[in-house]
This record gives structure tokens, sequence and C-alpha cells, in this order.
């Protein structure tokens, strides 16, 4: 099972994780939260972001989820990358979170893109009968 670390802004990725629990439950494994603050040294950051990529690293790799592409969480996440081992994608959002924790039982680069197609499926209109079915399709797969 792949790693998930969440490097975000604040208390948004906590937020996310709860969000999470709210819709499977507890997912807790291999799920870790680094918050990058406005005052926060980037560099201590960074080395608290290793700590957790070695806590998360069973040996099939760590996905990394940021919120916002050139911020400091996901700056910090481009300097954790490793080739084959850690791999991010910015723009993180609760769709791309449950879809990445339902596949995190597949390969590193199939959770990656499975996290893409949830985060950008699921921007819809609201009032329309399209829908992304998170739920459903982390059943069906």
């Amino acid at each position: 099972m792949i790693g998930i670390l969440l490097i975000t802004h604040n208390g948004l990725g906590d937020s996310l994780v709860d969000c999470v629990r709210h819709v499977m439950g507890d997912v807790s494994l291999n799920l870790r939260v680094l918050s990058v603050l406005a005052d926060d040294d980037p560099q201590r950051k960074e080395e608290e972001g290793r700590e957790l990529m070695a806590q998360l690293d069973t040996g099939e790799g760590v996905l990394m989820l940021s919120d916002l592409i050139g911020a400091t969480p996901c700056n910090i996440g481009r300097r954790l990358f490793q080739p084959g081992r850690a791999v991010g994608v910015a723009g993180v959002n609760l769709p791309m979170l449950l879809r990445a924790v339902c596949y995190r039982h597949k390969p590193l680069a199939e959770v990656a893109q499975k996290a893409l197609e949830g985060g950008r499926e699921c921007i819809v209109l609201m009032d329309t009968d399209e829908g992304c079915h998170v739920e459903s399709r982390c059943t069906n797969h």
C-alpha cells in the first residue's frame, strides 16, 4: 500500500482527512498531513516532510498531494520528489483525495493518475445529472 502525504496551507490537509473519515470511516493507515503556516521555516518543514515520507514509505512509494502549485507547500513537495518513490499532484480537493485513498493498494503511478482524474472529473455544475460518484468508483475497481 502506498503512503499519502498531504502538504497544504494551514489546516486544509487536516480538514480534508476529517472529511475522508466522514465519508469512508477510519482510513488512517499511511495517510499523514504536513501543515505549512505563514510563519513556518520552509527548510524545517522540508525536514519534517522527509521524516513523514520515511514513515509512510513501506516500499511502494508515497503520493504527495498539495493545494496550490507554486506556493510554499507545493514547493516543499517538489523538493521531496523522488523518481519512482514519491510523486506529487497539486490542486488537491476532496474527490482527488478520496480517489487516492480508494486506490492506494495500486501501484504509485496508477494512484497518481486516479487522483488526477478524481480531482478533475468531480468539478461539475451542481444543476447537472452528471457526477463523479467517487464512492461507487472506489468499490467497483
